[in-house]
């Protein structure tokens, strides 16, 4: 039975983690609220980053929904991603949604990365 747990080594902690990312992003889910950016890391299992900025959600409070909800949403499709370091980066408006619909987004364009790298990898 797989592990469905959000420990730290699924995390994208340090700056030097993200830098290959934002510089060589080979993949990209856009959304009109939010976007990822992924790239191959060479690793067994798939890493995600979270940038929230301020600017662009002022709250703290919806700040850390929304990370909650990507969290989440990236837990339970972990073992449906290739091994791929992912960039979660936020724009103005998603605050104004609500979970149910935040959700379903993001697993939507979680997917559709998972989709564009297992087919770059088969290529």
């Amino acid at each position: 039975m797989p592990s469905f747990t959000f420990s730290k080594s699924l995390r994208l902690l340090t700056p030097s983690d993200f830098k290959p990312v934002f510089d060589q992003a080979t993949f990209r889910a856009s959304h009109q609220y939010f976007m990822f950016l992924a790239s191959s890391n060479g690793l067994s299992a798939p890493r995600l980053g979270l940038v929230i900025a301020k600017k662009n959600i002022k709250l703290a409070v919806q700040r850390n929904r929304i990370k909650r909800l990507v969290r989440e949403a990236f837990r339970h499709l972990q073992h449906e991603l290739p091994p791929i370091d992912c960039v979660f980066l936020t724009r103005r408006g998603l605050d104004k949604l609500d979970n149910e619909t935040i959700t379903k987004q993001l697993e939507q364009q979680l997917k559709r990365l998972a989709k564009k790298a297992k087919e770059a990898a088969q290529t």
